[in-house]
């Protein structure tokens, strides 16, 4: 295994906030559902992906499965597992690092899903499943460069399974399940062909990044390179407190996701935003609101608020809009916070007049006598 002090420290990663925002909170709740990042070559995509990974803290697993079976949820088991406990066996416990599994353009399906093997099952009576990709992604990073290159039918496979949580094979009435949780990162260079809007909605959330312009920054990098260049363990010690620091805010915020609270207001504010930007489709409602539950259990918060909303549609948005009131890649957060507090007015004022209306049409309706 590589040795992690040889992987350039996500924290040390210079500008790019949008990405590095985008990766952080799908660590937090996977079920987010993935991210893409489109930009031109030498901008940090594939190294804050690699960076990510290293950063997330160790799991627990059994010690033989193929499929990082988490010992503590077993209504996630894959059939591996759940096979072993119903006879009995012992299923060894031990903890293992966040994988990341870099997926080659060339994968095929079976390479990707697995495959299970037909004539043993009928000879032998056995269900003998070969793992593929994402056995070996569960509970890790999966990630594809040039994913736009990608056969579009493995895509979608993959965005089946990033949404899903679960792998399912099934051959001549055999059928295999196992879990297949994991931080979906693809990346692309945009000059070299787009993806099919059908795949491109999939991504739960969307990046665009370029070069940095400003020169200080410039300097940074270079700089920060060349020291990692020179002596990556005296690099990474140097940055080690800062990347145990966001390692714990993300543990911590997966701890408390599920209990981050909203309200109906909240979700009149997505739908409402969502309409007026003519966002086809309900995905990317969905994906606004688990993203601004994600950043408010990374803030430490109890509830979501209209900036973890307007945060999390700078994120689920750029590729779903169509060419309107904001260019697809100038959407900000400012923005769309007006947007958001410009429609609640709209709201309140809509609802005081509907009251007023009422109250009116009770005021000049008869008294009925009484007979």
């Amino acid at each position: 295994m590589m040795n992690l002090r040889s992987i350039y420290p996500f924290t040390a990663i210079v500008g790019q906030e949008r990405m590095k925002r985008a990766l952080i909170l799908n660590a937090v709740d996977q079920r987010i559902g993935g991210v893409l990042i489109r930009g031109e070559r030498g901008t940090a995509k594939s190294t804050a992906a690699r960076a990510m990974a290293a950063l997330l803290p160790e799991i627990e697993v059994f010690a033989e499965s193929p499929f990082n079976d988490d010992p503590r949820a077993p209504e996630s088991w894959s059939d591996w597992a759940k096979e072993r406990k119903a006879r009995g066996e012992e299923l060894n416990v031990v903890k293992r690092k966040t994988g990341f599994i870099d997926l080659p353009v060339s994968a095929t399906e079976d390479r990707v899903v697995g495959t299970l093997d037909i004539e043993r099952a009928i000879k032998q009576g056995e269900k003998h499943f070969e793992p593929g990709v994402l056995a070996a992604a569960n509970r890790g990073l999966l990630y594809i460069d040039e994913v736009n290159l990608l056969d579009d039918h493995v895509v979608d496979l993959l965005l089946d399974s990033a949404a899903m949580g679960v792998n399912i094979v099934e051959r001549e009435g055999i059928s295999f399940t196992h879990p297949a949780r994991f931080i979906l990162v693809g990346t692309m260079n945009p000059e070299e062909g787009d993806l099919r809007p059908q795949l491109l909605d999939r991504f739960a959330l969307a990046v665009d990044i370029y070069g940095i312009r400003d020169a200080r920054q410039r300097v940074q990098i270079m700089e920060r390179n060349l020291r990692f260049e020179g002596d990556p363990e005296a690099f990474y010690r140097e940055w080690e407190p800062k990347e145990q620091e966001l390692a714990n805010k993300i543990i911590a915020a997966r701890e408390v996701v599920d209990d981050v609270e909203y309200t109906s207001r909240d979700l009149i504010s997505i739908a409402a935003l969502t309409s007026s930007l003519q966002v086809d489709g309900h995905r990317g409602d969905l994906v606004i609101l688990k993203t601004a539950r994600a950043q408010a259990a990374f803030d430490a918060r109890k509830a979501i608020s209209d900036l973890d909303i307007a945060i999390a549609a700078e994120l689920a948005l750029p590729h779903r809009i169509k060419r309107g009131p904001f260019h697809q890649t100038e959407i900000t957060v400012t923005e769309l916070q007006e947007r958001i507090a410009e429609m609640q007015q709209q709201a309140a004022a809509q609802g005081e007049s509907e009251v007023e209306a009422e109250e009116e049409s009770e005021e000049k309706e008869p008294v009925k006598k009484k007979a």
